[in-house]
């Protein structure tokens, strides 16, 4: 049995702050189970607790046998050999010092029975197209891509009964996403994986979303995940507009009624003249019709702030997407203008051409169009050359007159020595107000709390939004949008943010990007393969 099991279990960052609590679920032998949520909610932190690599401060998680896991991020790697990444080293060297005449009882003790383990890595590496990646070579030497293969290699070299994988589509190719489906669909192995990746969350039978207060379960895939999600939405929304009615129905009903005491009191006061009352009594009555008044309005006050506070609940209930609207301006340009021709380009880093056929197209304004091929293969490159940052080793590329903007998985938009406030402050050309600037910081999801916050402390999917809210405040609309690869690390909030704004603007999209749900989305017409 392969199973997975967290008990009650909490964790806290150094600084005490609260991670998350209260997550108790179980996957069950053989079950392909998801875990999502939004950047920061502690799922990569959860996997390394599953692994082994962190404890949590309270709770109990059992793991049946030693997890395989598959990190995010493989930069900690770089120092280590394929063979140590693939946990192969200690049995190879075994089998070759068995190969060269030992008969050390260690070496046989640490080869087992595994005579054909260089065979098995090699093959699984093949298997991978890093036929010419070497069992010695150091990770360092690969790309991000690569370094991914390499990690899943090591699921057919070692066939685990428990796999634990953190957003493995990023950096793979459309091939090797289709192996890594295959893989998915064709194991046995108790699986969890973390990934915004529409298609493969749909290979997955559950979906376990993590919160800070806990986790919900959901037994389907993403898709019956989104449509219960959009249930539950749908009931939020309304519940947000009849609570906005009730508020406007309290505050009216509550004037009128202040309206009405105030008539009151003033033909009470002309009354009580006409009869000769005392002053005394007079104050006395008066007194009475002051209390009355601000029981009443108390009473009032009391109803309409219970429904602001359960409007403002449902509101901060609705997902970031809800709240923020990202509204570019159209393209300046007409559509059908020629941008970009190219006639026979090729490109050289050193003596070899980049591509095997030298490439010839043309890009017209309005279109929506992406650049595919495998890693490596210089779609990159081809960005560059079509933004004039590069020029071609061969033929000839013009471009017309646009303006762009560049946006890509790093944001590199960003300046990572500037805080939130002062990124915003710097695009701010119109000189807006800064009560103005801030609302739009609010308006994109940063609040107060994180305006003092170094842009290279945010999160993938925080550098995005800042990225969208920055050009916003410039008012910067471009006549092109250039993405390279601008959904990797973000969680799938953060995805269908940037989806929303690309969908919506009204001009050029050029975009690399190997999450075909999300170029589909973007309207994304043709592609120019490399």
């Amino acid at each position: 049995m392969s199973e997975i099991i967290v008990k009650q279990v909490m964790y806290s960052h150094a600084d005490k702050e609260l991670l998350f609590q209260n997550i108790s679920f179980r996957v069950p032998d053989g079950s392909k189970v998801a875990l999502i949520g939004n950047n920061g909610s502690g799922k990569s932190t959860l996997l390394r607790m599953l692994a082994g690599d962190l404890q949590p401060v309270s709770g109990e998680i059992i793991v049946s046998e030693k997890p395989y896991y598959i990190p995010q991020h493989m930069g900690q790697f770089d120092s280590w050999t394929v063979a140590e990444a693939l946990q192969v080293e200690r049995k190879i060297e075994a089998l070759h010092a068995i190969l060269g005449g030992s008969v050390d009882v260690e070496s046989f003790t640490i080869l087992g029975d595994d005579w054909d383990i260089e065979e098995r890595s090699r093959s699984a590496l093949e298997y991978w197209g890093l036929l010419n990646v070497k069992l010695g070579q150091k990770m360092s030497s690969l790309s991000g891509g690569e370094k991914t293969k390499v990690f899943l290699a090591g699921i057919q070299v070692h066939s685990p009964g428990v796999i634990l994988l953190d957003e493995p589509t990023n950096h793979l190719d459309r091939g090797s996403r289709e192996k890594l489906y295959d893989l998915i669909c064709r194991g046995s192995a108790t699986l969890l994986v973390v990934s915004h990746d529409r298609v493969l969350l749909n290979l997955l039978s559950t979906m376990l979303e993590l919160e800070r207060k806990g986790i919900v379960l959901y037994g389907g895939n993403y898709d019956f995940y989104k449509e219960q999600k959009e249930i539950h939405l749908n009931a939020l929304r309304e519940q947000v507009e009849e609570k906005q009615k009730e508020l406007r129905l309290a505050k009216k009903i509550a004037k009128d009624a202040a309206e009405r005491q105030q008539k009151r009191e003033v033909r009470g006061e002309k009354q009580s003249l006409k009869k000769g009352i005392p002053r005394i009594m007079m104050n006395t009555l008066k007194n009475k019709a002051e209390k009355c008044t601000s029981h009443l309005r108390d009473v009032h006050e009391g109803k309409i702030d219970a429904i602001s506070m359960t409007l403002s609940e449902s509101r901060a209930a609705l997902p970031g997407v809800e709240q923020m609207k990202v509204d570019f301006n159209p393209s300046r340009l007409h559509e059908g203008k020629t941008l970009v021709t190219a006639r026979g380009v090729n490109f050289s880093y050193d003596v070899e051409l980049l591509w095997e056929h030298a490439l010839c197209f043309e890009i017209k304004s309005g279109e929506r169009v992406g650049l595919d091929g495998k890693n490596g293969s210089g779609k990159t490159t081809l960005l560059k050359l079509l933004l004039g940052q590069l020029e071609p080793t061969e033929g000839v590329l013009s471009r017309g007159d646009f303006k762009y903007v560049y946006v890509d998985q790093e944001c590199s938009l960003l300046r990572d020595n500037l805080t939130v406030y002062e990124q915003a402050e710097g695009f701010n050309e119109q000189n807006i107000p800064e009560h103005e600037l801030k609302i739009r910081l609010n308006r994109f999801l940063f609040p107060r709390e994180v305006w003092d916050k170094p842009c290279c402390k945010l999160s993938g999917g925080e550098r995005m939004r800042l990225v969208l809210c920055c050009l916003m405040i410039g008012n910067n609309t471009p006549d092109v949008f250039v993405l390279d690869e601008p959904t990797n690390n973000l969680d799938i909030l953060n995805i269908e943010i940037i989806t929303s704004t690309i969908k919506d603007y009204r001009g050029t999209v050029i975009a690399v990007s190997h999450d075909r749900s999300f170029m589909d989305e973007i309207g994304v017409s043709r592609y120019i393969e490399v």
